[in-house]
């Protein structure tokens, strides 16, 4: 875990969700970090409550803002990036693309522009989306060489990310920095509060003692717990600097086994039964617009090649979640119950 004590990470999106937990854990190994990104959304945050601001510099500015970030990154002298900024909310896509595409795909542009003015940089990750895939629904999990598309704007600004990076990577970057892409499915953890997500959905219900509301109780998903695929893109990063030889389209799906793909009810069933005091779903009457019914991705390249595997399956993932969750309603901080499953993960 020495390798990345005093290394300097540059992690845009550090007040969202998995930008707050990666945030954490490099913290807790010893990085020194700068967080660019815009201020978290109002109401609740892991930003906020657990005080990922103090852990190492943060920037609150926008990804598509060329000065700015250009400015960042040449002051924080980086060796990593790690790129989380993003539009990350699939139904928020549908509502508001034009918004998504700049920032999803505008942003990515911007970054690796910035990214080729900085010359300490020497690996990059771009976090995209196990939606980046062209999903036929067939019963197989996606593999990395498999085709990219897109059925709606969410996923379409992903897949159009991974173009973006493939492009600079031959156009620019020949003869470095090492740019890759990461691809994660649905990831669950404590702090997460965004609208239209199927855990903090039922949180925000379970703490108003009031029934959870889904959409699509059968959509088959591979969640995991959101420290698996952080430690994912540290593995990978890990493997760029040390100069290791990867697949040449430098893409990595980071998702749990298949085994553990659930179906959207199973999840809600879950968490309902760990949280107690009658907690229950029912299912939205109303229309719902086109989600997948059936997404599971293929994460054999990473065990092969990186060493990489999840190390709590499902039903732990959900205890922590949920126990996070119930932890803070108690009011106990928020950052103590982050570092603690953070010391867990790495001791487990």
């Amino acid at each position: 875990m020495d390798f990345w004590r005093d290394r300097r990470v540059f992690v845009t999106g550090h007040t969202g969700f998995k930008g707050g937990w990666l945030t954490a854990l490099l913290h807790r190994l010893g990085a020194a970090t700068t967080g660019y990104a815009l201020a978290p959304e109002p109401g609740p945050s892991l930003f906020e409550g657990a005080r990922i601001g103090e852990l190492g510099t943060s920037i609150i500015a926008d990804i598509r803002d060329r000065e700015r970030l250009t400015a960042a990154l040449a002051h924080a002298q980086p060796e990593v990036v790690l790129h989380l900024a993003a539009q990350p909310l699939v139904r928020r896509a549908r509502k508001d693309p034009d918004e998504t595409f700049e920032t999803n795909v505008m942003g990515t542009v911007r970054l690796l522009e910035a990214i080729r003015r900085t010359p300490s940089v020497k690996a990059a990750v771009v976090v995209t989306s196990d939606k980046v895939y062209d999903n036929v629904e067939w019963p197989w999990a996606y593999r990395e060489t498999d085709a990219l598309g897109g059925k709606e704007p969410y996923g379409a600004s992903k897949a159009a990310c991974e173009i973006v990076v493939q492009a600079w990577r031959h156009a620019y970057f020949d003869e470095g920095p090492r740019i890759a892409t990461a691809r994660a499915g649905n990831v669950i953890g404590g702090g997460d509060w965004s609208e239209d997500r199927l855990i903090p959905d039922a949180m925000r219900a379970f703490i108003a003692g009031q029934p959870l509301v889904i959409r699509n109780p059968a959509a088959v998903r591979p969640w995991q717990h959101v420290i698996e695929p952080l430690t994912g893109y540290l593995s990978l990063a890990e493997a760029m600097l040390a100069e290791d030889t990867l697949p040449a389209d430098m893409a990595f799906n980071f998702g749990p086994l298949g085994s553990e793909a659930r179906p959207v009810a199973w999840i809600a069933d879950a968490a309902a039964a760990r949280w107690g005091d009658g907690a229950a779903w029912t299912q939205d009457p109303g229309v719902q617009p086109y989600e997948a019914r059936l997404l599971e991705v293929d994460s054999a390249r990473a065990r092969a090649v990186l060493d990489w595997s999840p190390r709590w399956g499902l039903e732990e993932g959900l205890d922590r979640t949920v126990a996070w969750y119930r932890a803070v309603a108690r009011g106990v901080d928020a950052r103590a119950v982050t570092m603690a499953q953070i010391e867990d993960h790495l001791n487990g």
